[in-house]
């Protein structure tokens, strides 16, 4: 991504409301000439980085927070493209709107399926940068959690301390993040506009997690839910097909915060023989285990 249209991005700022951020619309690869990355700020502190689907189909979306005394940044991208540069360039922005020379930054990944870490090789020799490793025993140690995926963990950036919540189930590392600033929880594989594949012999393990986040979600104010990719139409129910090279028509990134309930509640209903379960916004898909 070239700066000045990074520069163009970051000056269109998505406020944060009762339905969540108002976000301009995403590229969806129906124009050709579309940017490999494009960025859009939830608020100073807060950029949301979506990779084109014209570099891979999985059009994932990443997430970048700072505090005073560290960032964070949520996944490295499914590949084919280098995500560095925008990286930096967003760092550097920061930093200079803070008349700072440097933070610190930390990489993690929602969890360690291949479209969510391809590009830490690009990161892990980065100063000041620690990337987090792919297991659940890294997440567990990086973030202070003792008992996985039981406890809830603090990780603070610096006057934001974000809540690190484990949710086993698409996948064993699988975590999602709650900002009390923003009051948005990203959710990572687990709940998003699109398929939510759920190996058979897990599905346990997913409910338990859902019925962890709805406990959380009770006490805890959520505005909205953004996840990783979009695979919904605006019209209810109607996804893309696998690996659709374009996004016309693509529902918006945010979810409602009653997604929670009603992932548990579709889960719970399809527990004794999990098939697939469209939810309108969302689509439950249990799928036979990987080799």
């Amino acid at each position: 991504m070239r700066l000045p249209l990074l520069c163009l991005l970051l000056a269109m700022a998505a406020p944060v409301c009762a339905a969540g951020p108002a976000f301009l619309p995403w590229m969806n690869g129906t124009i050709a000439s579309e940017p490999q990355m494009q960025v859009q700020r939830i608020d100073a502190d807060t950029f949301v980085i979506r990779q084109s689907v014209h570099t891979n189909f999985e059009a994932p979306f990443l997430y970048l927070l700072f505090g005073t005394d560290r960032a964070l940044l949520l996944d490295t991208g499914a590949g084919g493209l280098a995500i560095r540069p925008t990286v930096d360039a967003l760092i550097a922005g920061w930093l200079a709107s803070h008349r700072r020379s440097a933070i610190p930054l930390t990489v993690a990944h929602f969890h360690s399926h291949g479209d969510h870490h391809q590009g830490d090789s690009e990161l892990a020799g980065r100063p000041d940068t620690t990337v987090v490793g792919l297991k659940p025993e890294d997440v567990a140690s990086a973030f202070g959690i003792t008992r996985w995926p039981d406890d809830i963990a603090t990780f603070d950036l610096g006057g934001r301390p974000l809540s690190i919540i484990p949710t086993p189930g698409h996948e064993p590392a699988h975590i999602m993040v709650y900002d009390p600033r923003t009051r948005l929880l990203l959710s990572g594989d687990m709940l998003y506009a699109g398929r939510l594949y759920v190996p058979t012999d897990q599905f346990a393990t997913f409910i338990a997690s859902a019925d962890r986040l709805v406990a959380f979600a009770q006490s805890h104010p959520i505005a909205a839910v953004l996840g990783t990719h979009i695979e919904m139409t605006t019209t209810p129910g109607k996804d893309y097909g696998f690996e659709a090279a374009t996004h016309p028509d693509e529902h918006p990134l945010a979810l409602p915060a009653d997604a929670i309930t009603r992932l548990a509640a579709a889960a719970h209903r399809v527990a004794g023989a999990p098939v697939i379960s469209n939810e309108g916004d969302f689509i439950l898909y249990p799928r036979p285990p990987r080799p």
